[in-house]
C-alpha cells in the first residue's frame, strides 16, 4: 500500500510542476508574447530547472498548446451556437459582437501579443488554427441571419469579418475611445447600410 500512494503522490507533484510551467507561460505569453518568451524566463518563474521544463516540454509546441488549453479553459471564447436563436440579423450581429468585443476587452493583452507574435513564429500561427477557425464560426452564423446570395453574400462575409476582427474592436474602442456599445452600433450600421445598397 505504501508504495501505491507514493506512486500517486509521485504523479500529483509531476502535475504540479507541469500546472506552474504552463501558468508561468501563460503570464509570459500575457506580458511580452510567445516570440519573446525564453525557456529560462519561464523555468525562473515557474521555480524549476531547465532540464525539467524540457522533461515537461520537449518541444515548443507543447508548450504552447497546453498553455493555450490552459488560457482557453479560464478565459471561454463566447459560443455562437447560443446566438442562433436570435432570428432577427441585426440582434444576431449586435449579440455577438457585443459578446466578441467582451472577450477582447477581457483578454487584450493574451490576444494582442499572440496575434503579433503569430505573424512571425509559425508555430504560434498553428496554434492559433483553432481560434481562427472560431472566427470564422462566428462570421458565418452571423451571416446566416441575413438574407445574401452571391457576391451580396460575399460583401456581407466580409463585412462582418471586419466588423468582428480583434484589430477592428482596437481601433474604435482603444484607438478612437468609443464605448463598445458604441463601436458594436456602429458596425451593425455599417452592415445595415451595406444590406440596403
Amino acid at each position: 500500500m505504501p508504495r501505491k500512494y507514493e506512486m500517486k503522490r509521485r504523479a500529483e507533484r509531476v502535475q504540479e510542476t507541469r500546472r506552474r510551467i504552463t501558468e508561468a507561460a501563460v503570464e509570459l505569453h500575457q506580458t511580452v508574447g510567445p516570440a519573446r518568451t525564453t525557456v529560462s524566463a519561464v523555468a525562473e518563474k515557474a521555480g524549476v530547472q531547465r532540464h525539467t521544463y524540457y522533461a515537461h516540454f520537449p518541444e515548443l509546441k507543447d508548450l504552447y498548446q497546453a498553455c493555450m488549453g490552459h488560457y482557453s479553459e479560464r478565459n471561454p471564447l463566447p459560443e455562437p451556437s447560443s446566438w442562433t436563436d436570435i432570428a432577427e440579423a441585426e440582434e444576431r450581429l449586435r449579440v455577438a459582437l457585443s459578446e466578441v468585443y467582451a472577450y477582447y476587452s477581457g483578454n487584450e493583452a493574451m490576444v494582442s501579443k499572440v496575434l503579433r507574435d503569430a505573424a512571425l513564429d509559425p508555430i504560434v500561427q498553428e496554434i492559433m488554427v483553432p481560434f481562427d477557425q472560431y472566427l470564422e464560426t462566428v462570421r458565418d452564423v452571423i451571416a446566416d441571419a441575413f438574407e445574401a446570395s452571391g457576391d451580396r453574400q460575399e460583401e456581407l462575409l466580409g463585412a462582418v469579418a471586419l466588423a468582428q476582427d480583434f484589430q477592428t474592436w482596437r481601433t474604435l474602442v482603444r484607438q478612437q475611445e468609443l464605448s463598445q456599445d458604441r463601436a458594436v452600433e456602429l458596425m451593425v450600421g455599417m452592415v445595415r447600410c451595406l444590406m440596403r445598397t
